[in-house]
């Protein structure tokens, strides 16, 4: 007698249990992909500046270029980024950034539907809304997991041309962050304009009083 028939009929039936077994749960082709699919760079961006959140650090500028005989508002000065804002981390992270004793700048980063926006709120020691306030840009690709930037967007140029701010109307903002290691703001612009403030993630600081217009709980 040919074994082979035989052979085949138990073959079958081990699959047929096997696909009906309790054991095995059959996976939706969404969620597969879901589980394999990599995540976009602006989230892990995101969240590996979320992974500082309540804890500051101390800055030195690395780059101000071209050098000019007017006093620089950040040289000489205490310089520190604190993580904060971060009710909703993987939506927007808020991260005052303290020159010396003026506690006016907030970098705000926002998760949009393409990318990441990048707002600085700017204050008066009273709170209020500093004429210029609130400029920045949206990421225009998707760039990588350690660098976003932000060209200016058409309402911080708007913002800039009212105030006479000329040069900044084609200003790209960068952020980088190599994670638990450095985190590095920057601005440049067309010309040679370009200011780096880079921030050492190894060594927490003491954290710094809210900034202005905060109210802490």
């Amino acid at each position: 007698m040919n074994p082979l028939p035989t052979v085949s009929l138990i073959a079958a039936a081990v699959l047929l249990v096997a696909a009906c077994s309790p054991f095995t749960k059959p996976t939706h082709p969404a969620a597969a992909a879901a589980v394999s699919a990599p995540a976009a760079p602006a989230d892990v961006f995101l969240a590996a500046i979320a992974q500082h959140c309540g804890k500051a650090y101390a800055g030195r500028i690395i780059r101000n270029e071209p050098r000019t005989d007017t006093p620089d508002a950040f040289e000489g000065k205490p310089l520190v980024m604190h993580v904060r804002g971060c009710d909703q981390p993987a939506r927007e992270l808020r991260v005052p950034f303290h020159v010396g004793e003026d506690h006016s700048r907030t970098w705000v980063l926002t998760r949009t539907k393409s990318g990441l926006r990048l707002k600085h709120d700017h204050r008066h020691q009273d709170g209020s809304e500093d004429a210029v306030t609130m400029y920045g840009g949206d990421t225009a690709s998707a760039g990588n997991a350690q660098r976003q930037e932000f060209p200016v967007d058409a309402g911080s140029i708007r913002t800039f041309e009212r105030e006479g701010l000329s040069a900044s109307v084609s200003n790209t903002w960068a952020m980088q962050i190599k994670p638990d290691q450095r985190f590095v703001y920057e601005l440049s612009r067309p010309g040679g304009r370009l200011f780096q403030v880079e921030f050492d993630l190894t060594q927490p600081v003491d954290l710094p009083p809210a900034p202005w217009g905060w109210v802490d709980p």
